[in-house]
């Protein structure tokens, strides 16, 4: 009998505890996907913290001190009183000095002076030697100093910072090194930003300045710069920020420390990684990835001053010597139009030099966020016991007592995140901890409900409404996979359009005007695709291609040219065999031909609902005018001066100088007429000759000269397809001859259509 009633409280135990655990499962699968998701770390888990940190910083600006830290702005007020930006050297070297006699501890430029001053006065007077109004050969001006020589002069004299890009794109340029970068224990090579290429300052400047830093900052947050890199690798070469470099130079520091895991003693998994920088007496904690957790400030006025204030002589040397004497002072450019704009958790606009400024006075004032070591294994521990706890309890508890847990947990926990991050500076992220608590419990409950009401149909239509809104929050945090926006390329540009086409279509059926656009686009777009062109469309008969995206192309400018030439036979061998084509064909077809080279935008754009991948610059817009003008010219082929500046092995001919629709600067434009053979040819060269002769005297005003030249061309037209260029050019040469153009004619044909 006794032994019975021990059996049956066996019995019920072992059946509440199988009902325990299939109450607590959907708690338990829960916890234990969460917890898989928090070891993968995907994008998304970043994202999610990252919004949290940044109401934090909205809520809690770094308060503002002052830690001898300014900048120097070029912002509108100095363009419009200095005039447009690049100044010539002189401006900057100006600047330079009076910062350095005002006893700046360290002068940083957040400018990149990589290209040679277009101002110095080699440069103007090979100008005005090219100038064929001017006379003399200016040798007084270019034997002036030249201006980078005078801005290096300058940097030379003060404890000056150099700046520099780095770059993902191979190249052999690196910057000047004043002073090495030591890692002690072993180096974080792998853990650091990698970047495989430069864009120095020039030698002339840079190498005269005691510090180089890079202006890199590298966007790791969906747009917002939370982190910025103190150090970073070239190749095999670790590099310092310019914030970094900037407070080497104003303490007059050697070499700048970068401390590994193994050597401070701090756990990090085995995993190589950054915990420190230091330079001179100060040292900044860092992430793995030697990148420095910023803590903003609210915009302080105190900290900037316009660039013109000093240079106009509005501020005294006295007053300059109160504002910059042993500060740090960063320059860099504020003006709309130079503006290097970030996004900050504070400020969508903010100047980049602005970042660099706080970066630097983060590490003076030592006021520091960091996301420490053990943080990761502290969020993990809270995602079990919350999950394991909640699992349990709230089958048990029933929904409002579980639910009251539930909500203090998620309270508690996202208030000791906010402290952390008010008084101690320390990064710990509630997203999982509080994810865990909410679908936990959400999860639970609702299982419970539903076997409490039995409705299978009704727990399915509230479950999806709880997590439809749910997804959609988390696909608005992560937009990363419709992100618009592009890169600058150096491209060539090809528009095609087929002649007097409104005429052709009037006479033909939709369906017989879409059979003969399938006839005649398909061999064209094959002559364009054997040249590695890329289709961006086809706007009704035109056609838009363009090279060297989305893969490179060394080759892109012959390419370009002989895909052209290709089209015009491709077009020729049409016209000669109408009765074997498919469809209607409207006797002899032409095309006309746009081609450009030059800097365009390329990539995903268009709208967040649709993308389509093409590209967008001045050079396209040139290309497409061109086309149109090959109307007026009556040549197959126009292409701008860039473009043929690359291909001088091709049979062309300057036509004339162009000011086309929606552009005020005149482009010299060129006739592609032929490959190297015909290039080669002595009847073209005479001709080409004999057409130079003529642009020659026609844009001098010597009517006579440009009549007995045109001559000469006009007796070679035919055999190169110029007749009606030649026409055109007499028809000019003539009229002008009865009415000579103003004395200020410049011989540059205003183009009216486009």
């Amino acid at each position: 009998m006794s032994e019975k009633r021990a059996r049956k409280p066996r019995a019920g135990q072992s059946a509440g505890w199988v009902q325990t655990m299939k109450s607590a499962a959907p708690g338990l699968v829960v916890t234990l996907i969460i917890a898989l998701i928090h070891l993968w770390q995907p994008a998304v888990l970043s994202n999610l913290g990252n919004l949290v940190f940044d109401s934090y910083q909205r809520l809690y600006p770094r308060p503002y001190e002052d830690a001898d830290v300014r900048v120097v702005d070029i912002d509108d007020e100095t363009i419009r009183r200095l005039g447009q930006w690049p100044w010539p050297r002189t401006d900057t070297a100006r600047l330079t000095q009076a910062l350095t006699d005002s006893g700046a501890a360290a002068i940083a430029f957040d400018v990149v002076f990589s290209e040679p001053d277009r101002t110095s006065p080699s440069r103007a007077a090979e100008l005005l030697r090219q100038n064929p109004q001017a006379k003399g050969d200016y040798a007084d001006i270019a034997a002036l100093p030249d201006h980078d020589l005078l801005f290096g002069q300058a940097m030379a004299n003060g404890p000056t910072v150099a700046s520099y890009f780095m770059t993902e794109t191979p190249n052999k340029a690196r910057p000047f090194e004043p002073a090495g970068v030591v890692a002690v224990g072993t180096p974080p090579m792998s853990a650091l930003p990698a970047f495989n290429g430069a864009i120095p300052t020039l030698p002339a400047i840079a190498e005269k300045a005691a510090g180089a830093g890079f202006v890199n900052v590298v966007n790791r947050g969906g747009g917002v710069i939370r982190s910025v890199p103190l150090v970073a690798r070239i190749g095999e070469r670790i590099v310092p920020s310019l914030s970094l470099e900037a407070l080497r130079v104003a303490q007059g520091a050697g070499a700048i420390m970068v401390k590994g895991a193994d050597a401070s003693g701090e756990f990090s998994g085995g995993q190589v990684a950054v915990v420190a920088v230091k330079v001179g007496q100060y040292e900044a904690p860092t992430t793995q990835g030697g990148e420095l957790w910023m803590h903003y400030t609210a915009d302080r006025p105190e900290r900037i001053v316009p660039a013109w204030r000093i240079l106009t002589g509005e501020l005294s040397p006295e007053e300059i010597r109160q504002k910059f004497e042993g500060k740090l002072v960063f320059v860099g450019t504020g003006a709309v139009g130079l503006r290097d704009l970030v996004a900050t958790p504070l400020n969508a606009n903010e100047l980049g030099v602005i970042v660099h400024a706080q970066a630097a006075e983060q590490i003076i004032l030592g006021k520091f966020l960091s996301r420490p070591d053990w943080a990761l294994g502290l969020e993990r521990v809270l995602v079990v016991l919350f999950g394991l706890a909640l699992a349990f309890l709230a089958p048990t508890l029933g929904a409002l007592r579980s639910g009251l847990i539930a909500a203090l947990s998620l309270a508690g926990t996202m208030a000791a995140s906010w402290v952390s991050f008010r008084y101690n500076g320390l990064l710990l992220e509630p997203t999982m901890p509080v994810l865990t608590i909410a679908l936990v419990y959400t999860l639970v409950t609702s299982f419970s409900f539903y076997r409490e009401e039995r409705s299978r149909a009704y727990i399915r239509r509230a479950f999806d409404r709880y997590l439809s809104p749910e997804l959609v929050e988390r696909i608005a945090r992560d937009p990363g996979q419709l992100e618009l926006g592009g890169e600058e390329r150096d491209m060539t540009v090809l528009f095609s359009d087929i002649r007097s086409f409104s005429r052709i279509s009037e006479k033909m059926a939709p369906q017989e005007l879409i059979s003969f656009l399938i006839e005649l686009l398909t061999p064209l777009t094959e002559a364009l695709l054997a040249r590695k062109a890329t289709i961006d469309k086809y706007i009704g008969d035109a056609v838009l291609a363009f090279w060297n995206a989305p893969l490179d192309d060394p080759d892109q400018y012959r390419n370009s040219a002989n895909a052209a030439l290709d089209m015009i036979d491709a077009m020729k061998e049409m016209n000669a065999r109408q009765s074997g084509l498919v469809g209607p064909w409207p006797g002899d077809i032409a095309i006309g031909i746009g081609l450009n080279a030059g800097r365009c935008c390329v990539g995903n754009m268009g709208s967040r609902q649709r993308l389509s991948y093409s590209l967008i610059g001045d050079a396209v817009n040139l290309a497409s005018r061109l086309e149109g003008l090959t109307k007026v010219y009556g040549v197959p082929i126009l292409m701008g001066q860039t473009l043929a500046r690359e291909i001088p092995e091709f049979a062309q001919l300057e036509v004339d100088q162009v000011r086309v629709v929606g552009r005020d600067t005149p482009e010299r434009i060129f006739a592609l007429l032929g490959r190297p053979v015909m290039a080669g040819d002595k009847d073209f060269q005479a001709m080409k000759t004999a057409f130079a002769d003529m642009l020659a005297a026609y844009r001098g005003q010597q009517w006579t000269a440009a009549q007995t030249a045109l001559t000469r061309v006009r007796a070679a037209g035919a055999v190169f397809g110029i007749e009606k260029l030649a026409g055109l050019f007499a028809e000019r040469i003539a009229r002008y001859s009865l009415s000579p153009p103003a004395a200020d004619w410049d011989g540059v044909y205003q183009a009216e259509d486009k």
